[in-house]
């Protein structure tokens, strides 16, 4: 499980941020907290900001981080590569600018039956890793013992957690964009695949961006095309919201000769209301909101049968804010998510933000200032003017669109369309003189 996420100097993150998803001393729904060891760890971590205000960048951060670690063993002889993949570090300043960003995690791996907790790091410039750690701490252990640490200069190298018989292929190969724990999981080095593995399983999806949408929505799930049993779990999982889906027809399309990728015809089956007959509808011709639930199968079934972490940009888009909270509650049901996988989402959706179903340490919100720079808070350590903590019987729905925690949108009257630039009053209808004229 992710206890907690560093970042440092990456987009409009200037200063270090931290997301943390160790739970706090408090006493709502105590039941859904996960103890691994000495954590307590947390399910969920819910996102609220303004647009722009960079919400999608905490996403993007760990999703930059993931993908470095599984495969920056790839940059070491090929620059352009690189070059192509360095950070964006805040652009703002002059002095941020050329800085180096920096990645953290804390967490713990799934089925470890020794249920130790790890923490692993690095820093990246323009030129290269500049810094990259792996630390581990026992269950009952109170510090953290190194794993290997490596800096900036050739002997700022310490390997001494490692096997013997590793370190030496580890310091020939290694080059300076290239992570020790990406080298080490390709040179089949277990304390270092078991990291690369961690990020691996981890799932992202990214309902801004309109590619990845594309994608996803044509991502089948394991099995989905052979297994009559999988396509009736999908039924059983759109029941959840969608009765009117009774089954599918999954065709093969034949290859053009070309392409060596299977495709695959789908017809979602619906009952016609005056036979036991099926309708068949084309998959890509169900609602927006029906195909977002489709694309969202196949990693929910990844994470939930993994223990592994969910992110998701912009969870709310094209759904149903009950759809939403429906899909949260499988994460934070104990009797359904019972290998502790979690969900980090971003959302504008305040129907969720309610002490009826999220805990203050599980709401997070982002606010950027007026020099581009973004910030990161918990509502559990959210004081308000009056230097007073938010209480768990408050309405944070109706406090938030107030204003009264920040992170809400700057509002001045869209006046553009007023005046004499314009044809007339927007919503007014011409007259019939103006129309003749």
């Amino acid at each position: 499980m992710l206890i907690q996420f560093n970042f440092k100097n990456f987009r409009s993150f200037r200063e270090e941020v931290t997301l943390d998803l160790s739970a706090t001393k408090m006493t709502e729904f105590s039941e859904r907290v996960v103890t691994i060891g000495s954590e307590k760890i947390l399910p969920v971590a819910a996102i609220y900001g303004a647009n722009a205000s960079g919400k999608s960048n905490i996403y993007s951060a760990f999703e930059y981080m993931a993908e470095y670690v599984v495969d920056s063993f790839k940059y070491g002889d090929e620059e352009e590569k690189f070059e192509e993949y360095r950070p964006t570090p805040f652009l703002f300043d002059s002095t941020s600018a050329d800085a180096e960003s920096s990645f953290e995690v804390y967490f713990t791996i799934p089925g470890d039956k020794n249920e130790r907790t790890y923490n692993y790091g690095f820093c990246v410039d323009q030129e290269g890793v500049t810094e990259e750690w792996l630390n581990s701490k026992a269950k009952t252990a109170r510090k953290y013992s190194t794993v290997f640490y490596r800096g900036n200069s050739d002997n700022e190298l310490d390997l001494s957690g490692l096997p013997k018989n590793s370190r030496d292929n580890i310091k020939i190969a290694l080059e300076k964009q290239v992570l020790i724990a990406s080298l080490g999981a390709k040179l089949k080095i277990s304390k270092c695949k078991a990291i690369r593995d961690w990020f691996l399983i981890n799932e992202f999806a990214d309902f801004g961006d309109p590619v990845t949408n594309f994608f996803l929505s044509r991502r089948l799930p394991r099995g989905f095309v052979d297994d009559k049993n999988v396509q009736q779990k999908v039924v059983e999982y759109f029941a959840s919201f969608d009765e009117h889906i009774k089954d599918f027809r999954v065709e093969k399309v034949p290859s053009d000769g070309e392409s060596k990728e299977e495709k695959y015809k789908i017809n979602a089956l619906h009952k016609k209301i005056d036979s036991d007959e099926m309708a068949e509808i084309p998959l890509g011709a169900e609602s927006a909101g029906t195909l977002k639930m489709f694309a969202l199968y196949p990693e929910l079934q990844e994470v939930l049968e993994k223990g592994s972490v969910f992110f998701i940009d912009e969870l709310n888009a094209r759904l149903h804010p009950l759809l939403v909270r429906n899909f949260l509650l499988t994460f934070l049901n104990p009797n359904i998510n019972v290998n502790h996988a979690q969900l980090v989402f971003t959302t504008h959706d305040t129907w969720q933000l309610s002490n009826q179903l999220l805990r203050r340490d599980e709401i997070w919100f982002v606010e950027k200032d007026d020099r581009g720079v973004s910030t990161l808070y918990s509502l559990a350590d959210f004081v308000d003017e009056d230097g007073v903590r938010i209480r768990k019987d408050e309405s944070y729905e109706k406090n938030y669109l107030i204003g009264k925690y920040g992170a809400i949108p700057t509002l001045k009257s869209i006046d553009m369309f007023k005046g004499a630039g314009c044809p007339g009053d927007i919503g007014s209808a011409p007259t019939e003189v103006e129309r003749r004229d």
